[in-house]
């Protein structure tokens, strides 16, 4: 059974960072990525990176967000800089069995809070 679970997120004022961390069990593929939630906005894909180390991120945090992986760890990381307040969310970890499933991941964390205050 997959299990993700999510830590490192918090309060932060605007031009902070934040780093995001998913440990992962029971998976042993290579196709993970973040997504956010906001109030009452649907939920966004932030970053995704595929076994061939490609990563893929949305226009809003390119330039201020890193996608990593730590194979040993089997630990995905997000390090989040230059944060703003519409950064503000639930963000949620997600794993999928092959790359082109991060458009519907199977698997899914429970999420950690961000909040970026202005």
């Amino acid at each position: 059974q997959v299990h993700l679970v999510e830590s490192g997120g918090g309060s932060v004022q605007a031009g902070g960072s934040l780093r995001l961390s998913c440990a992962a069990s029971g998976y042993s593929r290579d196709y993970m990525g973040w997504f956010r939630q906001a109030p009452g906005k649907e939920s966004e894909r932030v970053a995704i990176r595929c076994s061939d180390g490609s990563t893929d991120y949305a226009d809003s945090v390119k330039g201020r967000f890193t996608i990593s992986k730590d194979n040993d760890k089997n630990t995905l990381a997000l390090q989040m800089n230059s944060l703003k307040p519409e950064d503000t969310g639930m963000y949620y970890c997600a794993a999928a069995r092959y790359c082109a499933g991060l458009l519907r991941p199977a698997y899914w964390g429970q999420g950690t809070q961000v909040t970026v205050s202005s």
